[in-house]
């Protein structure tokens, strides 16, 4: 008896539950259907079945082909939670340059483990609070230090890559820069960071460097895994990646605390050489107290992370556009030649770069075509209001729901960009030292993401990126070899085929 009605009970709740589902299901597809129409086929259970065809290679042709179907704003909805999937440049514009809409979204929340509470992840007073501290680490005059630091290390680069590049009338062969991207801005970002060098470049087999690339591939997968994300999932359903991380991580915060103790025992003595964040870190004060060594440990961390994965793709494709499109290559190369003249060994400086125009043009418009963010996530803390038609008057999104920005929709509309795939940098003349896009809507360029929470090293990768491409260009000539690209979002943009290329030495 006691049985049956217990059964009975947890029938009637879970009936209920369902009943719940259903109730808030209809109401998500009613709230917003005349400004971004519910996706999702079957009620309850929402797009899950849809999902399943959703692959890191074809996320951005499958959002693209949603776009193109139900509009630059749609909406998705799985047992009951909403997701509104936005490339409409008003929707952006509500959202990410608002003050009210700053928390990240929870599928950020599997990067905790390494990045702790650093800046990428906080929010509210201790996000403002970390912000204000680390914004002048990227004053103009500390951005003639890293100068150096990019121009060191593309020394470094220029040197392992002479060996691939053909001579003469030598054949050249075709490989993938992306490897040698990434360890170059591995060693750019940690002295950059922490004021040491990982020497990535010349030890690619050393711990640290194997646990940095452990960890990112491991978060990579668990991002286009959902079922991965939850801590207690991912320990059970991939216990060999869950090992494989957590001892990437321990690496990592071990390497990371050895550096901040040497570092604050030389800022006790005489500090030498260049600033590094971590000295700003050691030296400012939270609530008038100095930063504790977990709170400068996860900002360093946050800086590797965000600064390594995202210079690589970036400079990656941009080689890859320029060696596909030899004209602007040509181009380019004239404007770098005619400022730098033969002298290989003449360093890049922070005062070269406003005399190279052209340059800035190549690096936008790469950035436009291939952002190395694809998509940025918001979690609504408040109500959002978003404009629709004349008729329907608009919309009110509820606090709560997560928003997915399409940047590389938004960046390759038709409506916002004439020939919209075409790689064309001159697009971008009359305002080439602005950073906006095409000026048609305050969010319709923004690869670094835009508003109170966009990217503080914006101008550092700038000027890095910036910084490689002339290095290589006065060393090499980039040539068209190797499989085209195949965009794979794992994170930051990738490509399933490599990032080919081949090189060929100038006279």
């Amino acid at each position: 008896m006691l049985l049956g009605l217990l059964l009975f009970a947890l029938l009637v709740a879970c009936l209920r539950y369902v009943l719940q589902l259903i109730d808030r299901d209809w109401r998500h597809r009613q709230l917003l259907q005349h400004v971004a129409p519910n996706v999702s086929r079957i009620p309850v259970i929402g797009g899950i079945l849809q999902m399943r065809s959703f692959q890191p290679d074809n996320l951005h042709e499958k959002f693209a082909e949603y776009v193109r179907r139900y509009g630059r704003s749609f909406v998705a909805t799985t047992f009951g939670r909403m997701v509104l999937v936005t490339a409409d440049p008003k929707h952006v514009d509500a959202l990410l340059l608002s003050k009210h809409h700053l928390r990240k979204s929870i599928v950020y929340g599997a990067l905790g483990g390494w990045l702790g509470n650093g800046l990428l992840l906080s929010r509210g007073e201790h996000w403002h609070a970390m912000r204000k501290i680390i914004t002048p680490s990227f004053h103009f005059s500390i951005l003639e230090q890293y100068v150096k630091i990019f121009d060191s290390q593309c020394n470094v680069l220029v040197g392992k890559l002479k060996p691939l590049a053909a001579v003469g009338s030598e054949s050249p062969q075709a490989f993938n820069i992306y490897p040698y991207m990434c360890l170059t801005a591995l060693d750019i970002i940690s002295e950059a960071a922490m004021g040491v060098s990982l020497d990535a470049q010349e030890d690619v087999e050393a711990p640290v460097v194997q646990a940095v690339k452990d960890v990112t591939n491991i978060l990579a997968t668990r991002f286009m895994r959902p079922h991965l994300l939850p801590p207690l999932f991912f320990r059970l359903l991939w216990p060999s990646g869950y090992r494989k991380q957590r001892m990437g991580i321990k690496c990592l915060h071990d390497f990371t605390d050895e550096i901040i103790k040497r570092r604050c025992q030389l800022l006790h003595t005489e500090q030498q050489g260049t600033a590094a964040l971590l000295d700003t870190l050691l030296q400012a004060r939270l609530d008038g107290a100095p930063l504790t060594d977990a709170q400068i440990r996860d900002e360093v961390s946050t800086f590797i992370f965000a600064g390594h994965d995202t210079t690589t793709s970036a400079a990656s494709f941009c080689l890859y556009l320029l060696s596909r499109h030899a004209a602007v290559q040509q181009r380019l190369y004239e404007e770098i030649h005619s400022h730098y003249g033969t002298a290989m060994d003449r360093p890049v400086v922070h005062a070269d770069f406003a005399e190279l125009p052209y340059l800035h043009c190549v690096i936008k418009e790469s950035l436009r075509l291939y952002p190395p963010i694809p998509a940025v996530g918001r979690c609504l803390e408040n109500d959002l209001t978003l404009a629709g038609t004349v008729e329907s008057g608009g919309a009110q999104v509820p606090a709560g729901t997560n928003v997915l920005v399409l940047l590389w929709q938004l960046q390759r509309d038709a409506e916002l960009y004439a020939e919209p795939l075409r790689f064309w940098p001159e697009r971008h003349l009359d305002n080439r030292m602005s950073d906006s896009g095409s000026g048609k809507c305050t969010t319709s360029y923004i690869p670094f993401s835009a508003g109170p929470r966009n990217c503080i090293g914006q101008r550092f990768a700038l000027l890095e990126l910036k910084t490689i491409v002339i290095k290589l260009l006065r060393h090499f000539e980039l040539l068209p070899l190797g499989a085209d690209v195949k965009p794979s979002i794992k994170i930051v943009l990738r490509s399933a085929t490599g990032v080919n290329l081949g090189l060929k030495m100038r006279a």
